[in-house]
């Protein structure tokens, strides 16, 4: 009889060995989910980094439930939520509440970088995003 023993838990991330995938409702954007359920087994939060180009970004959409933060790390975007509208530049940050309607879109010549988080883990499930 041999015993089996249960893998280590895992909670450190490199960006790099991560496969990027493209959200829907964006364009020009790849995001790379660093911190959540299948990558660490965090319940309560996902923490990813997106890439988006010049002139691109996240259309209309809400996301039911789900709390959103945006943190600049590099370019510049304009963010629109509740009516308000802001330039956002590295270390800048903004949070989109629970089921409101917003964008995001990249105004500068050179790329974004973003660090986005969601409670409770988004995980980009179709169903749960709301749009226009």
């Amino acid at each position: 009889m041999t015993a089996t023993t249960a893998a280590a838990p895992r909670y450190f991330v490199r960006e790099a060995e991560i496969a990027g995938y493209h959200p829907a409702n964006h364009t020009g954007t790849l995001n790379k989910r660093l911190i959540g359920p299948e990558t660490v087994g965090a319940k309560q939060l996902e923490v990813l980094v997106g890439h988006i180009q010049k002139g691109k970004g996240a259309l209309p959409h809400a996301h039911p439930g789900i709390e959103q933060v945006c943190y600049m790390l590099e370019g510049r975007a304009v963010a629109e939520v509740g009516g308000q509208r802001q330039e956002l530049h590295p270390g800048d940050s903004c949070f989109f509440p629970a089921d409101a309607m917003h964008t995001f879109t990249v105004v500068s010549d050179e790329p974004v970088r973003v660090l986005v988080i969601y409670s409770p883990p988004y995980e980009e499930s179709p169903e749960r995003v709301i749009r226009p």
